[in-house]
C-alpha cells in the first residue's frame, strides 16, 4: 500500500515531451468513491511553491500512465488540456 507521501516526493514527467513537470504538490479525492481522482503539479513559473506563477496543473488519474520508483508517467496535451 502506498501512502500519499510517497507520491509527493516522485517527479511527475510528461510523455509527450519529455519535460519534468515537478513534484506533486497536491491530490484530489473522490470521498465518495475512495479513490484520487487527479494530481496536481506547480505551473511552470512557480518556484518552490512560494511563487506563484501559471495556475497549477491538475492532471486527471486517467492521464498517468506509470508509477515507479522514482517517477510517475503522465500524458498530457498541454495545448488542449486546461484544468
Amino acid at each position: 500500500m502506498a501512502k500519499s507521501s510517497d507520491f509527493r516526493q516522485k517527479e511527475v514527467i510528461n510523455i509527450r515531451n519529455g519535460k519534468r513537470l515537478g513534484v506533486i504538490v497536491d491530490m484530489e479525492f473522490d470521498l465518495q468513491a475512495g479513490r484520487i481522482t487527479a494530481i496536481v503539479v506547480p505551473g511552470s513559473n512557480r518556484l518552490m511553491g512560494f511563487l506563484k506563477g501559471e495556475k497549477d496543473y491538475v492532471i486527471p488519474w486517467d492521464r498517468i500512465k506509470k508509477i515507479g520508483d522514482d517517477v510517475i508517467l503522465v500524458d498530457v496535451d498541454f495545448n488542449r488540456f486546461e484544468n
